[in-house]
């Protein structure tokens, strides 16, 4: 079975080339390229792979995605990030259960997408709580069953068929340190303001902001046991509170220009 791996990218010069090593295993890798201003490209071409280009879209996330699966030639189709690796174990469960119908004698594998859990690093420490584990995300199908991504942000697969999980994980290098954190919540909260904007959310008021934020703290810190991963799982669970309250600002900041 052809295997086609996929990863998207943008200014990840620093983490795509573990992410590709990991990925030798594929018969095929592309590289789809939202104008990286850094040296993602340079790394690239280090391996065999097949780069696309893709304009730079704050709002579309699943575009550069489903470019890729236009472009690939695999029966399976892996998707994984520039900040995530394939662990040896993984490997030979996505070989071994892609294989299933040519080892089995079956017309047919049961299943035509499967989810894979992810191991959260967060300030080099795996986190198990705080909703960090098992963390599954849809990322291998098969092709005639898989159809896109769709969404802006949190994007989603469209998929026919049986959805199974696998077993062992992969290893997400989600957040080195404070500030890159605060960098990436500044991004991704214009998104989430935008996408809530447009939905015609609530008008954001005081009660709205309080409710908001200690109900995030408190799923965080308490239902999750993020008090369970030491001081580290403190200071995340306060910055996905403090992450929620910037969200919902910028949300407030486009509400107030409407009303103008």
């Amino acid at each position: 079975m052809k295997l086609s791996a996929i990863v998207a990218t943008r200014n990840e010069g620093k983490m795509l080339g573990p992410c590709l090593e990991s990925l030798g295993f594929a018969d095929e890798i592309i590289v789809v390229d939202m104008e990286s201003s850094d040296d993602t490209l340079t790394v690239a071409r280090k391996f065999n792979v097949t780069i696309i280009n893709y304009p730079w879209k704050r709002f579309d996330y699943s575009g550069p995605r489903n470019k890729g699966f236009e472009k690939s030639q695999g029966e399976w189709i892996l998707y994984i990030d520039a900040d995530e690796r394939v662990t040896p174990l993984l490997r030979k469960e996505i070989i071994r259960s892609i294989s299933l119908p040519a080892q089995a004698g079956n017309s047919e594998n049961q299943y035509s997408a499967y989810a894979i859990p992810r191991r959260n690093i967060i300030f080099n420490q795996e986190f198990k709580h705080v909703g960090q584990w098992p963390d599954y995300a849809k990322r291998l199908f098969k092709r005639g069953k898989f159809q896109k991504f769709e969404g802006a942000v949190h994007e989603e697969p469209v998929f026919d068929g049986v959805l199974g999980h696998l077993t062992n994980s992969m290893i997400h290098n989600k957040h080195e340190n404070i500030s890159e954190m605060i960098e990436k919540t500044n991004q991704w909260s214009d998104i989430e303001a935008r996408l809530m904007f447009e939905a015609k959310h609530p008008q954001m008021n005081i009660f709205r902001f309080a409710s908001a934020i200690v109900r995030e703290f408190w799923l965080r810190m308490i239902s999750q046991r993020a008090f369970l991963d030491g001081t580290k799982g403190m200071i995340y669970a306060l910055y996905q509170a403090f992450s929620r309250y910037v969200s919902y600002s910028k949300l407030w900041e486009l509400q107030i220009k409407d009303k103008k």
